[in-house]
């Protein structure tokens, strides 16, 4: 039961990693190590560079992050920010997510919310279409 119920988290996060990136940035800017190894921390998924840098990028294209160099240690990074129309994506994915786990725990799958799912591993509470 453990290693399918690893299995189903592995694939939620596969299809929701742009959202956790999302997420994380909007507690404080980070570099993309950073990112790697909260989500490995977090999660016990790895996700290598080759992953998360090109979603980077995507995400910034999109306009949901934006990047600045830090040049202040002695390798350069790049760290990335959340923009507000990231904040904004991140809101109404939020509710959209509540909405299918109330939808899915309607029809028999039992009680199910976000933050049983991401909330306490993300170090966030998700509230819901309501605000609660």
């Amino acid at each position: 039961m453990e290693k399918t119920l690893r299995e189903v988290q592995n694939k939620l996060m596969r299809g929701l990693l742009d959202l956790v990136i999302l997420q994380f940035l909007k507690s404080n800017p980070m570099h993309g190590y950073q990112i790697i190894s909260s989500i490995r921390r977090n999660f016990g998924v790895y996700f290598g560079p080759s992953t998360i840098y090109p979603l980077l990028s995507l995400l910034e294209e999109k306009g949901y992050v934006e990047s600045t160099w830090d040049l202040t240690n002695q390798r350069p990074r790049k760290v990335y920010t959340l923009t507000s129309e990231g904040e904004g994506l991140l809101g109404c994915t939020e509710d959209s997510l509540n909405v299918i786990c109330h939808k899915l725990a309607s029809i028999g799958m039992g009680k199910l919310s976000l933050n049983d799912i991401f909330g306490k591993h993300i170090g966030t509470t998700v509230k819901g279409p309501n605000g609660r």
